[in-house]
């Protein structure tokens, strides 16, 4: 959903095992000097566990000198079995299990790190190993100089997992280059009159489900192509990036019934599992290492653990029982570790809008537990940036409008800092570099649904009237009130995608909403895809306390929220802005 706060609704992964120990050894694949100082130290680490099923993390730290390819070999005590890997090729013999570097990650220097991981299974006992060894030498906790006299012997990899990179990740993956053209949205954009104008603009496809990974033909929502196949349209198209939308968690959208989701509050296994694995799986084959794959990581999702629990005037018992089992910072710190370990994958987090956290007891907060399931996941690092105003309406900008202690007070405003999306997106990355991103993190503004251009458009500032007056008739944005989020009339198509649009640390203007996709059914329409009916999207509701008790000012017919939906898609080119 996507709600609004005013200022009167003020405001770790699971307990990891680890095994270091020194290992010495020698390479296999090219023989050292005899003189060569060789070790290291292994970190063998439980990341998560479900059921029978578990994920590892291991960290190959070279102490000595540079290695130009690695095997490591240990031996699990209880059974284990490998399901998965990645960085490194995985071979298991009995209760043996042997890796080996990928050939994009075998050269590790002094005080370097090689990250192999993998899922496996397990029954009863799930013993960390305790004794490993690196190039056939067994462990010796300190560096040594003198040769193996035997060498190992190496299983034959049976999975290869990640794929080689073209480089190191570019810091804006949207510059340069064009966009994957969805076929299937073009295809019924096409179908609209006037829809060719717009048709050739990249969209993120929306993996909403565990059966959108290999497509849905038979849905109302996505469609017959699953995320390998838009992978191999992206190719076929020459497009250098592709945008897809991960969208499942466990609980999803708790604070909203439109497009809640299939996953209850306690499947974090099966997210794991059975959602963000296979996406991985299929994003790092190297098939695909020449496309920049970005992933839009679970929208309206944190934001709802700081602003709609217990103590506020939107609390729900859904976001509470969400904040109390740590699922939703779980399952995305999982997400941005899985994907941030593929090297031409790239992680933007959901970051609400300027009138959900710009208020004060939203907006640090926000950046705080953002920073905090950032740090979850294993580092920054994982994330490239964040986005803003995903599948809302806010304005970009609001030229007639100042915020200042005038306009404050205003009913529209209500003493939010921010009045429209781009100078809430600038003041936001900053408080997000205050908490420890890097410099260069980077935002990307959705700017599919806020054009709101048509006859409706000011052409400048009102300034005579009472100071409501004044702010009701200079606002771009039309909708009855910011909490008003579903199908929303009058709406237009904003800026067309593009990169570095002119604002520093403002990475891409994109269209993650698919224009002419629902928000949600305007009536209760039952379907098999976990899609409740709000009524936010309800032309006859009245509202809430998250809208002020104003009408929804949705549009009527609207079929669940991912369908197709055309007269939206129609209204929304005669009010783009600027005009088609």
């Amino acid at each position: 959903m996507r709600l609004v706060l005013s200022r009167t609704r003020k405001r770790s992964l699971a307990i990891a095992s680890v095994a270091a120990v020194g290992l010495g050894g020698l390479s296999v694949v090219q023989a050292l000097p005899a003189s060569a100082a060789t070790g290291c130290s292994v970190t063998y680490t439980i990341a998560s566990s479900w059921n029978n099923g578990f994920q590892a993390s291991i960290a190959i730290r070279n102490i000595a000198d540079p290695w130009t390819s690695w095997s490591l070999q240990f031996s699990f005590a209880n059974g284990q079995q490998v399901s998965q890997g990645w960085g490194g090729r995985f071979a298991q013999s009995g209760s043996t299990v042997t890796v080996t570097n990928e050939s994009w990650n075998g050269n590790v220097g002094n005080g370097g790190t090689a990250n192999p991981g993998f899922t496996g299974t397990h029954s009863g006992t799930n013993a960390v190993p305790t004794s490993f060894s690196v190039n056939g030498v067994a462990c010796t906790g300190s560096v040594v100089t003198t040769p193996p006299t035997t060498s190992p012997t190496v299983v034959p990899p049976t999975t290869t997992t990640s794929p080689p990179p073209t480089g190191s990740k570019v810091d804006n993956p949207y510059a340069g280059g064009q966009g994957y053209r969805n076929s299937e949205w073009q295809a019924k954009v096409n179908s609209v009159s006037g829809g060719s104008r717009i048709a050739n603009n990249p969209t993120a496809v929306w993996i909403d489900r565990i059966a959108a990974i290999n497509g849905t033909p038979n849905s109302s929502s996505n469609g017959a192509f699953g995320v390998r196949d838009h992978l191999d349209a992206a190719l076929a198209q020459g497009a250098s990036y592709i945008q897809f939308v991960i969208y499942n968690l466990p609980g999803r959208d708790c604070a909203a019934l439109a497009s809640n989701g299939e996953l209850p509050a306690d499947a974090i296994g099966r997210y794991e599992t059975e959602y963000i694995n296979p996406i991985a799986a299929i994003q790092r084959d190297p098939k695909y290492a020449s496309l920049r794959i970005i992933n839009i990581i679970e929208i309206d999702s944190l934001p709802n653990l700081i602003t709609n629990v217990s103590g506020r005037a939107g609390a729900t018992p859904e976001c509470d029982t969400m904040k109390a089992n740590g699922n939703y910072q779980r399952g995305i710190a999982y997400a941005l570790r899985t994907f941030g370990a593929i090297p031409n994958v790239y992680n933007y987090v959901d970051a609400g809008h300027h009138g959900w956290i710009g208020w004060d007891d939203n907006f640090t907060p926000t950046a705080q537990l953002l920073a905090q399931v950032a740090d979850q996941s294993g580092s920054k690092a994982n994330v490239t940036g964040f986005i803003v105003n995903t599948a809302n309406y806010s304005a970009l900008q609001e030229p007639y409008i100042t915020v200042n202690d005038q306009t404050r007070p205003s009913s529209w405003i209500d003493w939010n800092r921010y009045n429209d999306e781009l100078s809430f997106a600038v003041a936001f990355r900053n408080a997000l570099t205050g908490q420890n991103f890097p410099s260069n993190i980077g935002m990307l503004i959705d700017t599919s649904r806020n054009g709101w251009g048509g006859s409706a458009r000011p052409t400048g500032p009102v300034t005579s009237g009472t100071i409501n007056e004044q702010v009701n008739g200079s606002r771009i944005d039309r909708r009855i009130h910011k909490g008003n989020w579903c199908n929303q009339s009058g709406a237009g198509l904003g800026e067309r995608p593009r990169a570095n649009p002119g604002t520093a640390g403002i990475d891409a203007y994109v269209w993650v909403k698919p224009p002419g996709e629902s928000d949600g059914s305007s009536t209760l329409i039952q379907n098999p895809e976990g899609k409740g009916f709000d009524r936010m999207c309800d032309p006859t509701y009245t509202g809430n306390a998250r809208n002020g008790n104003n009408m929804s000012g949705a549009l009527s017919g609207a079929p669940i929220s991912g369908a197709w939906f055309p007269a939206q898609l129609t209204q929304l080119m005669q009010n783009a802005y600027p005009p088609l």
